[in-house]
Parts: structure tokens; C-alpha cells; sequence
């Protein structure tokens, strides 16, 4: 008797799906919510001093590559790979390739370490030119860098166990994983800066230390389903080989969102003192819908997607596509317009606190409401890109990432100049609508993509229940003065009322007009 796997049975598909993203999501919000509250307090710690665009340049490094090869490149490449072999070949065979993959990518990476910590100097050169000349900024950055790089070995790994477990359906340890992260600088920011001369070394250290949790908390659960990794190099390996082929397109086809970040980064270091910083905490609030919906869905949709594909599922791979864009679209529209309408309360409420100032919440605020402008898109392509990662079609993302990251450059040089910071922001948010737009018709002129029956009533629905959630936030929101004024106490309670009303009001104009759980289902 063979060590098979069972084929993909029916509760795999929507129904199971809205599940599956509901407890990813809850799991990612808790994380995101901690992430707020990590930025508050590295914010009232540090605010937007010199030092603080020193360690967000030397965190943003490691966790930019992080997301461009490990969440990004790898997982759409290898996610599809074990998905096939999960529905094709035996447990034997599965545990194979993991084992390959594993040594492969551990190797990799631990080269890549070695000239990253080498190289720092170079790197924070490379990642923020206008870090040349101011020499302290320039060492301190330097030394958090060789601090905080090998957290791309760490992490990457971690992604590598993620991608497995969310293969098997395991999706909340994953998804719980990244509040250590937030925990372990949490806990570096309160405790540790007292034993440091310069005290922001602390947090540098938070990110090591977090990235050896990461990894450990998930061994178990991959021991749990038989699969834990034994390292065993081999780039010959069938397996091995076809993943690393789809990763080198891959690399912009999925991530070009992230290189546009960084450029963002490269350009503000040549603009004020503060905006490093202020760039940081507006895309930390705009990433908020993404990481707690956005992502998600994209996370549950790929291991259906690919399973749909390998079982020549055309009618059920459109389905579950245009399910995913429902989904975000209920999601991303009214975030994106909450941020828009409450960007300076928002940002005074998470972050006015110690060194941040009132000018540094209202550049700071700027920057967000350019980022709203971009957050259903940056969403749609989270489940966009998956319908072509699904099928190993990654030539299409590619050609369609040159293109988004040379628009990206043209607007960056077209408005930094005269709008600075936001500018750079809003060249983002522009690029990654013609992304989402370029995906969405490519996948549309294939026939890939079908929209199902529903869409008019269901933007109907949307529409109002957007109109009526803007009414009563413009209503019930007070003036910017007022949220500089208050003590945390009183901005949190206002700020949980315009939550909770405006919430209260979109889902129960979306109810009033005919909405269903059922309509959330395929």
C-alpha cells in the first residue's frame, strides 16, 4: 500500500476558502495590530530623528529582500510545485523534494548572508545614496545592517516552512508567525536600549532574535504533518530545478510593488531629515487592509488555484479568481477611503507621542492619503498575480513588472520635486494601478478570468454602503487640532468610535440592500 495523499476533495474549494481567509486573517490583524503598536512605540522611543532613518534603512534591506525572494520569488514559485507534487506523487516523493529544496535554498542563503554582512557598507551606500557624507548616519546605519541581514537567512526559511504548511491547509501557524517579529522589538525597544551606548542598536537586535523564533516556533508543526526538512542540497533535482526556473521571473513579477518601495527609499534619502520615516509609518497604516485581507486571500487562493490547474479545473480556477476579487474589492474600497478621510487622526493617534512631532504627523500624514490612493490595487494584485503563478506562467508578470517599475521611475521623477515625499508616495500608489489593471486584462484576454454573474448589483451595494461609511466619518470625525490636543486616552475612544460607526454603517447598508453570507460564498 502506497503513502499516498488524498485527491482535493470539494471543502477545498470557496466555501473552505472564505474560512481558510477568515482565520489567516484574523491572525494577520492580530499581527498587523502589534505591528502598531510596535511602531508607537518606536516612534514615542525614537520619532523621525536621523537615527531612526538609520535603523529603517538597515531593517528595510533584510526585509525588503525577504519579501522579493522568500515571500515573493519563492512561495509563488514553489507553493504551485508542491502542490502539484502533493496531488500527483506519494508522501515519500512530497518529503523528497522538501528535503532538496530545503538544503538548496539553506545554502543560498547562507551564501547571500555572508556578502550582505561583508558588504554592508556598500549595501547602505546602494539602498540610500544620500546617506553619503553624513558619516555617523552612514556607520550606525552600517553596523545595523551586519546586525539585521542574517534575519534574510532566518526568514526566508521560515517562508520556506509557511509555504508548506499553507499547502496543507495549516494556515494559521504561518500567519500567527510574524507577531514575534513584533513582540521581540517590542520587547528590545522597552528592555534592551538601556544596556546600549547608542540605544536603537536594540532594535537591530530584536530583528536577529526574532528571526531565530520565527523559524523554531514552526519546526514543530511541520513534524506534526511529516514533513519537517532534513537539509540536502541538490540543484538537479527535478523538483528543485523547475522552481528555480519560475523563481527568476518571478522575482519582478510578483514583487514589483516592493522595488518600487525601495526606490521610494533611494530617493527620499536625498530629500529632508523625516522622510524616510514619514514614507515608513504612512505605508505601515496603508499596508494594514493589505496584510490583514489582501495578502490573506492571496495566501489561500494559490495552493486552490494551483490544485485546480494540475486537476484541469478551468470553470472552478475562474471561479475561485473572481471570488478572490470580490472579496478585495468589499475590503480595499472603503479602507482605502477611511485612510483618505481619517489620515492625520489616524497617524496622531498611533504615533504622536515623545520625539514625533505635529509636523512630522501631518508629512507623514500626506504620504498616507497617497498611499490610500493605491491600496485596493496593491490588494487586487496580491489575487491577480496568483491566477498566473498557478498555472507556472510567469513570463506574463514579468513583462508586465518592466513595465509598472519603468512607469514607477517616471513618476517618481515627475512629481518628487514638486510634492517631495508624497510625491514619491503617490508615484507608488499610480504604478500599482497600472499593475492591477495590466494583470486583470491579461488574465481577461486569455479567458482565464470570467466574471460570474452578480457584479452590477454587488458594485451597486458597494457604492452605497461606501457613500453612507464617508457620511458618518465626516460627520462624527473632529477637527485636526482636536486629535493634537488630546491625551492617548481620549484619541483612542474617538478613534474606536469613528471605527466602530463606520463600520456599523457600511455592513449594514450592504445588508440593507440585499447582502448575504451566501453572496460571499462562490
Amino acid at each position: 500500500m502506497t503513502d499516498t495523499v488524498p485527491p482535493v476533495k470539494p471543502a477545498d474549494k470557496a466555501p473552505s476558502l472564505l474560512r481558510s481567509g477568515m482565520v489567516v486573517s484574523i491572525m494577520t490583524m492580530l499581527s498587523r495590530v502589534l505591528g502598531m503598536v510596535r511602531d508607537v512605540v518606536v516612534a514615542a522611543y525614537f520619532g523621525s530623528q536621523s537615527e531612526a532613518d538609520a535603523f529603517f534603512i538597515a531593517f528595510k534591506i533584510p526585509n525588503f529582500l525577504r519579501r522579493l525572494f522568500a515571500e515573493g520569488a519563492f512561495a509563488q514559485a514553489f507553493v504551485p510545485v508542491l502542490s502539484e507534487y502533493r496531488t500527483r506523487f506519494t508522501l515519500a516523493e512530497v518529503q523528497n523534494l522538501v528535503n532538496r529544496v530545503t538544503g538548496t535554498l539553506g545554502l543560498t542563503l547562507a551564501g547571500i548572508t555572508l556578502l550582505g554582512v561583508a558588504g554592508a557598507p556598500v549595501l547602505i551606500t546602494l539602498f540610500a545614496p544620500g546617506f553619503h557624507g553624513q558619516t555617523e548616519k552612514l556607520a550606525l546605519a552600517t553596523d545595523m545592517l551586519r546586525i539585521t541581514f542574517p534575519y534574510l537567512f532566518l526568514i526566508s526559511l521560515t517562508a520556506l516552512c509557511g509555504s508548506i504548511l499553507n499547502s496543507y491547509g495549516r494556515f494559521a501557524v504561518p500567519a500567527f508567525t510574524p507577531v514575534l517579529l513584533n513582540l521581540c522589538m517590542i520587547g528590545a525597544t522597552l528592555f534592551m536600549t538601556p544596556y546600549f551606548d547608542q540605544p536603537i542598536m536594540a532594535l537591530a537586535w530584536g530583528v536577529f532574535i526574532a528571526g531565530v523564533a520565527q523559524l523554531l516556533f514552526q519546526l514543530p508543526f511541520l513534524a506534526q504533518i511529516k514533513l519537517l526538512p532534513v537539509p540536502r542540497p541538490d540543484r538537479h533535482h527535478e523538483g528543485v530545478k523547475r522552481i528555480m526556473t519560475l523563481m527568476v521571473p518571478a522575482l519582478f513579477g510578483v514583487s514589483v510593488s516592493q522595488i518600487n518601495l525601495l526606490l521610494d527609499t533611494v530617493l527620499a534619502s536625498f530629500l529632508q531629515t523625516g522622510s524616510i520615516s514619514w514614507l515608513y509609518y504612512a505605508d505601515r497604516l496603508s499596508e494594514l487592509p493589505l496584510g490583514a485581507f489582501g495578502i490573506a486571500i492571496g495566501t489561500v487562493i494559490l495552493p486552490a488555484l494551483s490544485r485546480q490547474h494540475a486537476g484541469e479545473d478551468p470553470k472552478a480556477f475562474a471561479a475561485t479568481l473572481d471570488w478572490a476579487v470580490r472579496m478585495v474589492l468589499l475590503v480595499g474600497v472603503p479602507a482605502a477611503l477611511a485612510l483618505l478621510l481619517l489620515a492625520e487622526p489616524l497617524i496622531a493617534t498611533l504615533f504622536h507621542y515623545g520625539a514625533m512631532t505635529e509636523r512630522d504627523v501631518v508629512q507623514a500624514a500626506n504620504a498616507l492619503r497617497a498611499y490610500a490612493v493605491g491600496v485596493m490595487t496593491f490588494m487586487l494584485i496580491k489575487v491577480l498575480a496568483p491566477g498566473y503563478f498557478a498555472r507556472q506562467d510567469m513570463k506574463t508578470p514579468v513583462k508586465i513588472a518592466m513595465i509598472c517599475m519603468g512607469a514607477n521611475m517616471v513618476f517618481n521623477l515627475i512629481l518628487v520635486w514638486p510634492l517631495d515625499h508624497v510625491g514619491l508616495a503617490l508615484a507608488t500608489s499610480l504604478s500599482a494601478l497600472l499593475n492591477a489593471g495590466m494583470l486583470w486584462w491579461g488574465l481577461r484576454q486569455a479567458g482565464i478570468y470570467q466574471p460570474q454573474p452578480g457584479w452590477p448589483l454587488f458594485i451597486i451595494r458597494l457604492v452605497l454602503a461606501c457613500a453612507a461609511l464617508a457620511a458618518v466619518v465626516l460627520w462624527l470625525a473632529p477637527g485636526v487640532e482636536q486629535w493634537f490636543a488630546w491625551g492617548w486616552q481620549q484619541k483612542a475612544w474617538q478613534m474606536t468610535i469613528l471605527v466602530v460607526a463606520g463600520i456599523g454603517v457600511f455592513v449594514a447598508t450592504l445588508v440593507a440592500t440585499g447582502l448575504r453570507m451566501r453572496h460571499l460564498r462562490r
